[in-house]
């Protein structure tokens, strides 16, 4: 048997070798999440804003000096005194060095003083939501997975909470507490008594969403599994289902916080919140009452910013909560 005959340049060809296999990329659940968030256009421009907003009131001094605004410089050159000290010229006043116009009391910038009640509003919002974050997630937490006594006691304790008037609650509380308390006074004083006021009547709310997810986690095989090794209450609560509730917590947190500045805003409107010198969209508001038929713009300007800020993070609280619980939809 003689071998096959082959001529030069026609070696026989090689079989192909199969294409190496595409190797399939494995996904976190935050990746996933950050994908499904992308999607949303309106809650990527919510966090935008948010980011913005966040950095402006971070370097409210330093932009100030940048920029040469002080918030408290009267310019009653501006006003017209014979129309009872309206701004000169249209829409309040507007013009190259005071681009929002300024208001009609002193003639005090307003982009100035949106810029400087900045900071006010978004410290007490943060403040009081960590507060009432942190006392309704270890109460929640603690209700919904210890059960018994424990689940009783907690929440009668949320439902006397959730029937105080909290308005009149508040304005009695900061009412009573202006001149001095607990070795503060003035600003300093104003800003913890609105987080504590704040902070600490609302914290049933987070705790009766925490309790209800708890419930549900308790009885996943993780906790089980956890139970089976050894594992005790406390270590349960922060290292298993802490870290599951930080979705739901993240998501609410987002959503509360414009609460919490209009509620600060609404203190500040009637009088019992922030106080002069120190400006505060609230302030602003109830100052700009007797002129909105006169000079709108006074009105218009820290409405704005509230409107802007509210809306900005209810946008981002809505797409965190479809990109981290698309179920819920």
């Amino acid at each position: 048997m003689t071998a096959p005959m082959t001529t030069a340049g026609n070696a026989p060809e090689a079989p192909a070798s199969p294409s190496p296999a595409k190797t399939i990329e494995g996904r976190s659940l935050g990746r996933i999440a950050w994908t499904r968030f992308k999607r949303d256009k309106a809650a990527v421009a919510g966090g935008i804003v948010v980011i913005l907003l966040i950095l402006l009131a971070l370097l409210a001094g330093p932009l100030e000096s940048l920029f040469g605004l002080d918030p408290d410089q009267p310019n009653t050159d501006l006003l017209d005194a014979d129309l009872g000290g309206l701004p000169l010229g249209d829409w309040g006043g507007m013009s190259a060095d005071h681009p929002l116009g300024i208001d009609p009391l002193q003639g005090r910038d307003l982009l100035a003083r949106v810029v400087d009640g900045s900071w006010v509003s978004l410290l007490v919002a943060f403040g009081a939501t960590v507060l009432s974050n942190t006392l309704g997630t270890v109460l929640g937490v603690m209700a919904g997975y210890y059960g018994g006594w424990v689940d009783t006691v907690i929440s009668r304790l949320m439902d006397v909470f959730l029937a105080f008037p909290l308005l009149l609650f508040a304005i009695a509380i900061s009412a009573s507490l202006q001149g001095g308390a607990f070795g503060l006074h003035g600003l300093p004083l104003h800003i913890m008594v609105l987080i504590f006021v704040i902070g600490f009547f609302n914290w049933p709310y987070m705790g009766r969403i925490v309790r209800g997810q708890t419930l549900s986690l308790r009885e996943r095989e993780f906790v089980h599994a956890a139970r089976s090794l050894g594992a005790r209450g406390p270590f349960i609560l922060f290292k298993e289902l802490l870290p599951n509730l930080v979705g739901p917590i993240l998501v609410y947190s987002t959503l509360l916080i414009p609460t919490n500045i209009l509620f600060e805003a609404g203190l500040s409107f009637l009088g019992v919140g922030i106080q002069p010198p120190q400006s505060s969209w609230g302030g602003m508001l109830a100052d700009a009452k007797n002129y909105y038929q006169v000079d709108p713009q006074y009105m218009v300007v820290p409405g704005l910013a509230i409107f802007i800020t509210v809306l900005a993070f209810n946008l981002l609280g809505d797409g965190l909560r479809d990109a981290l619980d698309p179920k819920s939809n």
